[in-house]
């Protein structure tokens, strides 16, 4: 078909990927020339501008929106302050979870009653013992005489007068060789007079004092006290006290478990003090009870205790009413004539009230009761509930305490305590303290098999006390325990109107186990009740919830940045997985590049052809300019782009395409 004439003849450009069609080439184009924005956006700028200005929070609009510095720079900083308090809120948030609240609830119900240990304070009779602490007690009034300057001691009745000159004559003292009791003068700690040579001699090792540093109610200038070494005498420690009367007690003690720890269970218990001779009478709730309700249980260091309620035949008495008819009354034989004059110096009783499954420490947590008086201890019963991990370091049962309890009962603190005490004191010194339970394989300690025992003792006790054993850190309080609140009150018994037929009766009832009659400063009354049925809990509740917490996040963020979770999983998004994967691509596509050139074969640089005028900015590329990206191109320099150029006029008249007309398209002439 040939051109007619008035047609243009246009050039045809030369495109470098000749399969692409001319529309997908248009778009091609467009897109590599118009930005991109969104999550497709090249550059984490771009990004960031595009997630400021489509995210509903307002405050990173504006940052974006705000004209002039000052404004844009004033929102950067509310909007960091906000993102500030929002991480601080939502911190304490997480920090305070595992908080706890607290619940008291008051019941009125029918109580079970407790346990009641009841102790003499004389562990064991003197006329069964004397035989046996003969030598220490004679060499501990020899001690005293060289302290005090006694001339003798009236002894009483049913014990021999002793010249205190005649102490020391015969056989030398071996107590006093093993544990030298020293006198020290004010300002010369070094140096210590002997109790029984009376010479002064050097003292070397530390120097313990076991007097009070609280109060000093009168300036002493002799202190009294005794030396402990160890085998080899190279390291020795000197415990010193401000009163004569609290070295003399200590000094004996040491010498008493020293003594009583050679002698067997079954002697022990023959030499202490039977039920039927410590209990004179027994009611509860009304109803009349003897020993066959009590339970032998041996302390060391108070001999024969008797437990009441110790859940025999797996029964629990209990009670349903308050008030002192309807708890426990016992009448208690004291016999202060069987004390031992230097182990006690007070005369009663110890009672300790606890659970059934609980290990009495009497020497702990006792109260002790007078004689000639009726001590009434009312009750009240509070049992407190604790959450175990994460909200608290207690435990359950004590399982996961790495400490074994040596006392076969329910897991509290004080016995994991001294369970860990027996236990370092049996692999420190090779034997066990007296006052305590056998732990397993273990023997008591004493001179003869352990002589080293007794500074092993102290030095464990003190390292014990200052916290260094370890014991503190380990165990661990119990998450529930029952805890009996005591009010103590005292009345003179017997009265002085009812005192000579009330000690008759009771020593005719006594008849069988005495052979003297009774009079009241060898009893003491006893009334254990509750004061009323009111049992009070104390529960822990968890504060928090996964609820609440979520609540208190979205509470935060609609407060400082007007947002909610569908904005943080944006976030996340945008700042992470966006922003991540533009990375990737850029350093992706610098891989590419770098690979590409690394392969690609070097070749001679071509001279450039210029095409058009001279200026560059004209140049032709393969593809038309399209009218947006030819907008953008800037003017070269030095060169005025040539104007539009006039039109040819004769160009605009009308030719006939065809000048000659077919016979079949004529229109016919009118007439």
């Amino acid at each position: 078909m040939q051109r007619q004439k008035g047609e243009m003849s246009l050039p045809v450009p030369h495109s470098p990927i000749p399969a692409m069609a001319p529309g997908e080439k248009i778009k091609a184009k467009i897109k590599k020339n118009l930005p991109v924005t969104g999550p497709q956006a090249p550059t984490i700028k771009e990004l960031m501008r595009w997630y400021c200005l489509n995210t509903n929070t307002h405050g990173c609009r504006r940052i974006v929106v705000s004209r002039g510095r000052l404004r844009r720079l004033l929102w950067i900083l509310f909007t960091l302050t906000a993102v500030a308090l929002i991480f601080w809120q939502c911190a304490l948030l997480v920090i305070s979870f595992y908080t706890v609240s607290v619940s008291i609830k008051i019941h009125f119900q029918k109580l079970d009653f407790p346990a009641v240990t009841i102790c003499n304070i004389n562990p064991y009779k003197y006329s069964a013992v004397r035989d046996l602490l003969a030598d220490l007690e004679q060499e501990t009034r020899g001690a005293l005489k060289t302290l005090y300057g006694f001339s003798e001691i009236k002894s009483r009745k049913r014990r021999d007068a002793e010249s205190w000159s005649s102490v020391w004559e015969g056989t030398r003292p071996k107590f006093l060789n093993l544990v030298p009791l020293l006198a020290f003068k004010e300002g010369e700690m070094g140096k210590a007079r002997d109790f029984l040579t009376g010479r002064k001699r050097k003292v070397s090792g530390s120097i313990i004092r076991k007097e009070s540093d609280v109060m000093n109610v009168h300036e002493s200038k002799e202190v009294v006290g005794f030396q402990l070494c160890s085998n080899d005498t190279s390291n020795c420690a000197v415990y010193t006290f401000s009163s004569g009367v609290n070295a003399i007690q200590e000094w004996y003690k040491l010498h008493y478990m020293n003594i009583m720890a050679q002698v067997s269970l079954e002697k022990k218990i023959n030499m202490s003090y039977s039920a039927e001779e410590l209990l004179v009478t027994c009611f509860f709730d009304g109803v009349s009870c003897d020993a066959r309700n009590f339970t032998l249980f041996h302390h060391p260091m108070y001999g024969n205790c008797y437990t009441f309620n110790n859940r025999q035949n797996e029964t629990i008495l209990s009670t349903s009413m308050g008030g002192s008819e309807y708890g426990l009354q016992v009448i208690l034989h004291i016999n202060e004539e069987e004390y031992n004059p230097f182990l006690v110096s007070s005369t009663g009783a110890k009672v300790i009230i606890h659970r059934q499954d609980e290990y009495p420490f009497v020497e702990d947590v006792g109260t002790e009761i007078e004689t000639a008086m009726a001590t009434s201890i009312g009750m009240h019963l509070t049992e407190s509930f604790k959450l175990s991990e994460p909200y608290s370091q207690c435990t359950e049962d004590g399982s996961d305490v790495p400490v074994e309890n040596i006392y076969k009962a329910a897991y509290s603190l004080k016995i994991c305590l001294h369970s860990c005490f027996q236990t370092k004191m049996v692999e420190k010194c090779g034997c066990a303290q007296y006052s305590q339970p056998l732990p397993p394989a273990a023997n008591y300690c004493n001179y003869q098999q352990h002589p080293n025992w007794m500074y092993c003792y102290y030095q464990l006790h003190q390292a014990f006390v200052r916290e260094e054993l370890g014991c503190q850190s380990v165990c661990r309080e119990a998450c529930s325990f029952k805890e009996w609140t005591l009010t103590t009150s005292l009345a003179q018994w017997p009265s002085e109107v009812s005192e000579k037929w009330l000690l008759s009766v009771l020593t005719w009832d006594q008849g069988l186990q005495i052979k003297k009659k009774l009079n009241k400063t060898d009893l003491a009354k006893l009334l254990i009740f509750y004061k009323d049925l009111n049992q009070r809990s104390i529960m822990e509740n968890p504060a928090n919830s996964i609820e609440m917490l979520l609540s208190n996040f979205g509470g935060q963020l609609g407060l400082w940045m007007s947002c909610s979770i569908v904005c943080i999983i944006e976030i996340v998004e945008v700042f992470f997985i966006d922003s991540l994967s533009i990375i990737a691509r850029q350093q992706w596509q610098k891989a590419k590049q770098w690979w590409a050139q690394r392969q690609a074969p070097p070749c001679p640089e071509a001279p450039p052809s210029p095409q058009g005028q001279d200026n560059p900015v004209l140049d032709i590329d393969d593809d038309l300019p399209t009218f947006t990206s030819a907008l953008h191109l800037p003017p070269a320099p030095g060169t005025q782009v040539p104007g539009t150029p006039p039109p040819k006029y004769n160009t605009l008249r009308l030719e006939r395409a065809f000048s000659n007309q077919l016979t079949d398209t004529q229109v016919p002439a009118e007439f």
